[in-house]
């Protein structure tokens, strides 16, 4: 069922905004949340690091430490060019930092420089080699440099560290779409039997088998989330994954409506954030080539 034509029952969303109890509110659009802002705390911590970056004689590893803060800060306010330029600065003094190519390479994948990001989670490997999180992000920079071979070998034995999280699972199943497509719903429904079903990501999974339905998904993110801090995350995730199932489907304007909801939250620190503006620059980049390929074809004609 196309997601702009469902009607939904929510009462998270008014709780959230009003602050008090309210009658179930019948809904025409997909639920949203108020969309994060850059607090206080946030602001407060850039004006700290702005004055202890005027004092002269900080020690290399202090100011590499301090840019690399500030470069998470900026990064998480969606302040991508900052954040880079940060990173740059503390490597450039610091070389010796897993965790900051880690997030490099992410940047990178964002951007579409997969060969980069390959090159920032190699040397987070070498410099950490049991890093909990460079094979994963690797395995998905591989995937959307479409090496699914690749990617396997990363995002599987990520998985099998850690079974009960779905969202190594559903990595796998986005990647398995493109490298095994024919065992893919197979092996989905393998691994969700063998899980605990514990975190709340396996709704994505039950999703994605069929056991409920994308109102159901949707409506039980809406009503269940304690705060708009929750229903900012889950509808972050929520959308993206959903976008997916759209844009596998090649039903590209549901694919980006989706893709722009995920967007909508400011969740910027999520890889579904991030993951959201690749996939939007990739469909636009497709159509427009396909469009310049139609025009180019009836100039010859002509």
């Amino acid at each position: 069922m196309i997601i702009r034509h469902i009607r939904y029952a929510v009462i998270a969303t008014a709780l959230v905004i009003s602050g008090c109890s309210t009658a179930p509110t019948q809904w025409t659009q997909p639920p949203m949340a108020v969309p994060y802002q850059a607090n206080f705390q946030q602001q407060i911590q850039l004006a700290r690091i702005e004055q202890i970056l005027q004092q002269p004689n900080i020690p290399p590893t202090t100011l590499a430490t301090i840019y690399y803060d500030r470069g998470l800060l900026h990064d998480s306010l969606g302040l991508r060019d900052l954040a880079r330029l940060d990173f740059n600065k503390s490597l450039t003094i610091n070389p010796n930092q897993p965790d900051l190519f880690n997030v490099a390479g992410v940047l990178f994948t964002q951007m579409g420089m997969f060969d980069s990001a390959y090159e920032s989670f190699d040397s987070t490997l070498d410099l950490a080699p049991e890093h909990p999180y460079a094979h994963r992000n690797r395995g998905i920079a591989l995937y959307y440099g479409e090496r699914y071979a690749l990617a396997n070998e990363d995002l599987l034995p990520h998985y099998l560290l850690n079974i009960n999280d779905p969202y190594r699972v559903i990595w796998l199943y986005i990647n398995d779409l493109k490298y095994t497509p024919e065992q893919a719903r197979t092996l989905l429904q393998q691994r969700y039997a063998v899980s605990d079903k514990k975190d709340w990501g396996w709704q994505i999974v039950r999703m994605y088998l069929g056991e409920i339905t994308e109102e159901q998904f949707l409506t039980e993110i809406a009503e269940q989330s304690k705060d708009n801090q929750q229903l900012a995350l889950r509808l972050t995730e929520g959308y993206f994954y959903l976008a997916q199932t759209y844009q596998n489907k090649q039903d590209y304007p549901t694919a980006v409506m989706l893709y722009k909801l995920a967007l909508a939250g400011n969740v910027y620190e999520f890889v579904e954030h991030r993951f959201s503006i690749l996939e939007l620059n990739r469909i636009f980049t497709a159509e427009e080539n396909a469009a310049a390929a139609s025009s180019s074809s009836s100039a010859s004609v002509k």
